[in-house]
């Protein structure tokens, strides 16, 4: 209370001076004199655009002013749900050093006991023109005249695969590229050990499994059939 009747006060004094040198909260909101009000109108000003900051984390906010963020959240999920409904195919293949070992019947396998189904497969001496036609994305690599030479050493076996989320799946089931990164239980987790032996080939994509079933399989190689155990594996 002395701090106020001193502020105050027409007279100045070292208590005064003081005062207005170092304000008190006090001071700040009882103090008549104009410096004072104009520099407690200044600390409001800074605390109301401290206030205006938003917290960092938004995960448990909602902004009726960006609808669009609440829209966007909606509408990924019925879309995700729908490419793991999707019917689809991808083409396969089991590359010359797959066929050398004997593990055509391993590789098989797996794809048959995941549920999918086979619609086409033949043994194949692939010619240099095809190979250079399904590998046209890597012509700018230099292990590309490399990876000719290899995938037409030797008969391949085609495979068309048909199945609900088939080209993601098969991708899983087969492994990274590499198959020192691939992980345990996938085909080349399993069976390989080097990239440039790496044992088979899967689509990376709806558009290329389509693409690469017509460039690998003729008119009329392709069954269209319905396995007897398809209502134990989709609803």
């Amino acid at each position: 209370m002395e701090a106020l009747t001193l502020v105050g006060s027409a007279t100045p004094s070292v208590s005064s001076s003081l005062s207005a040198s170092y304000p008190s909260p006090n001071t700040l909101s009882y103090a008549p004199s104009r410096n004072l009000s104009a520099r407690a109108a200044a600390n409001n000003n800074n605390y109301h655009h401290l206030s205006s900051f938003k917290p960092v984390s938004r995960l448990f906010s909602y902004s009726p002013s960006r609808p669009h963020t609440q829209r966007k959240n909606h509408v990924f999920l019925p879309h995700l749900v729908a490419s793991l409904e999707e019917v689809q195919q991808t083409y396969i293949m089991i590359k010359p050093d797959g066929v050398q070992r004997g593990l055509v019947g391993e590789i098989i396998s797996r794809f048959e006991r995941k549920g999918f189904k086979l619609t086409g497969l033949k043994l194949f001496q692939c010619p240099n023109e095809l190979a250079e036609e399904h590998y046209k994305d890597l012509q700018s690599k230099p292990f590309f005249p490399k990876l000719i030479k290899y995938i037409t050493s030797g008969p391949v076996v085609c495979m068309a695969w048909e199945g609900i989320g088939v080209v993601a799946s098969a991708r899983k089931l087969i492994g990274a590229t590499n198959p020192l990164n691939a992980e345990p239980g996938t085909i080349r987790g399993d069976l390989a050990v080097q990239t440039g032996r790496n044992v088979v080939h899967g689509s990376d994509s709806p558009e290329n499994g389509k693409r690469e079933i017509a460039l690998w399989f003729k008119e009329g190689e392709l069954s269209e059939w319905t396995p007897a155990q398809e209502p134990w594996l989709i609803e």
